[in-house]
């Protein structure tokens, strides 16, 4: 069987599924850190990610065509280059009218990831440097690199894209760091405001580009949202108004809209319905987070998607398949078909791929039932 699970979530956002729900579970992490390691894929040996998918018969999220927007610098006196620093460090650097500034990712040894071993902005100067490059960035659609992608994954599921983080989350998460940007906004405010706004100007270019193209209807917020990182002030003050200036233009060109909220959410979940989003992706419940399913669903209400919902640790040892299951027909009872179900956030790779399988059964016998109504 080869689902068009495309139509499949177009449907389901639509209001069009009958009552059916999609599972779509997010399986990379189990799949490239096992290849990272050299372990063995089991039945899956030798596949590549979208072969899973396809042998599997399941959806995925395919972040994949986020490569088909990028960004592009006009401006020539702008220049970028890259230098390897050690076996396992690289350093980047851009050069711009006004000055330099650095970062350097460094490899991880456990998987094949990277962190930051300097941030881009350390300094007023540094702040300064990004301010005047992200004012000078524009965005493009690459329609070669979508053919491509395409081919590769078909109608395994809808293309899908995150924009640039969200002004405080991108400072925390991107540029500067939790600490340097804290004390930055203590320190320095009208300066971080410019960044601020650079930030939005620089999105609002992005989406001008988005909204143009047919192609892409499921758009995600990728901030990793959580109650660990911003207070409910900051919330209502740096992430609350960008949302609604974000989803206000989106919404025009009949955009589906989400943004990615993890960890601990309790402080944070009483601005769902505040947001203006169709849906919040990779909230994560107990025992993992700190709600529970009853409490996503009374802040998400009847309008809103839920978008994954299952605790990821529950896919694993010392957890066990019953309360896998019964966590997910919980999810189901009281989502109904606002809901895409998934793995919040995403199958580990000491996740038990034979608990996937027996999800996507439940999920296929309710299904089955809804037809039969």
């Amino acid at each position: 069987m080869n689902t068009n699970w495309e139509k499949f979530t177009y449907d389901l956002i639509d209001g069009k599924a009958n009552g059916k729900i999609l599972f779509q579970p997010r399986i990379l992490c189990w799949y490239s850190d096992k290849v990272f390691k050299g372990e063995s894929l089991g039945e899956f040996e030798g596949c590549s990610l979208s072969d899973i998918y396809r042998k599997l018969d399941i959806c995925n999220r395919i972040y994949d065509y986020g490569a088909c927007i990028q960004r592009v610098v006009e401006d020539k006196r702008i220049k970028h280059s890259i230098r390897q620093i050690s076996q396992n460090e690289r350093e980047f650097l851009i050069q711009t009218p006004i000055g330099d500034m650095t970062m350097r990712l460094y490899k991880n040894t456990s998987n094949g990831g990277e962190f930051y071993s300097k941030w881009w902005v350390e300094n007023e100067d540094d702040l300064r440097v990004y301010t005047y490059y992200e004012e000078a960035s524009d965005y493009k659609f690459y329609p070669e690199i979508f053919k491509q992608i395409r081919q590769e994954w078909g109608t395994l599921g809808a293309p899908t894209l995150f924009l640039p983080r969200t002004s405080i989350m991108h400072a925390y998460l991107d540029t500067m760091g939790v600490e340097n940007a804290t004390y930055a906004i203590y320190d320095i405010p009208e300066k971080m405001e410019k960044y601020f706004k650079a930030l939005q100007k620089s999105c609002d270019r992005y989406i001008k580009v988005l909204n143009g193209l047919d192609e892409f209807r499921l758009i995600n917020f990728g901030d990793n949202v959580h109650c660990g990182l911003v207070s409910g002030d900051y919330f209502e003050k740096y992430i609350l108004p960008e949302y609604h200036h974000r989803v206000d233009q989106l919404h025009s060109a009949n955009k589906f809209v989400t943004a990615h909220w993890d960890g601990d959410t309790k402080t944070l979940l009483k601005y769902a319905k505040q947001t203006k989003l169709d849906g919040i992706e990779a909230i994560t419940p107990k025992p993992q987070g700190d709600v529970t399913v009853e409490e996503i669903k009374e802040a998400l209400g009847d309008d809103m998607f839920l978008v994954d919902g299952i605790a990821a640790i529950l896919f694993a040892n010392p957890f066990t398949e019953d309360q896998l299951l019964e966590q997910t027909e919980k999810l189901i009872k009281l989502f109904k078909n606002k809901l895409i179900l998934g793995i919040s956030d995403e199958l580990s790779s000491v996740g038990d791929m034979q608990r996937l399988k027996k999800v996507k059964r439940l999920v296929e016998k309710y299904n089955l039932d809804m037809e039969g109504k």
